[in-house]
Parts: C-alpha cells; structure tokens; sequence
C-alpha cells in the first residue's frame, strides 16, 4: 500500500473514531438524562402510593364491620 494511500486511510480512521467519540459522549448524557427522570418518576411515584394509601386507610376507617 502506499504511504498516501495509508495516511489517507488512517485519517479517514482517525475521523470516524473521532465521531464515535463524540457520539458516544451525547448517547452518554442522553443516559444520563433519562436516569435522572427515573429516579424523580420513582419519587414521585413512591410519594403517590403512600397518599393513596393513606386517603384509603382514611375512607375505610369504621367502615369494616
């Protein structure tokens, strides 16, 4: 192979590895992002289940027989 035909192909190379790179970074904080709703969804869901609970334990209280 020759030397230009090398160089260009580690270029070429070079470049794609460069935008796997920055690919990599956005694929990275788009995680990020989506771990970061997760966890205030689990919150929230959490807060919800125990005010359900709660206004159920309410409602039925003297209600049984």
């Amino acid at each position: 192979m020759a030397d230009d035909a090398l160089e260009d192909l580690v270029r070429r190379l070079t470049a794609l590895v460069v935008k796997l790179d920055e690919r990599d970074e956005q694929f990275m904080a788009l995680l990020e992002e989506q771990r970061e709703f997760n966890r205030q969804q689990l919150a929230i869901n959490t807060r919800l289940e125990a005010l359900v609970t709660e206004m159920f334990r309410q409602h039925t209280n003297g209600h049984d027989a």
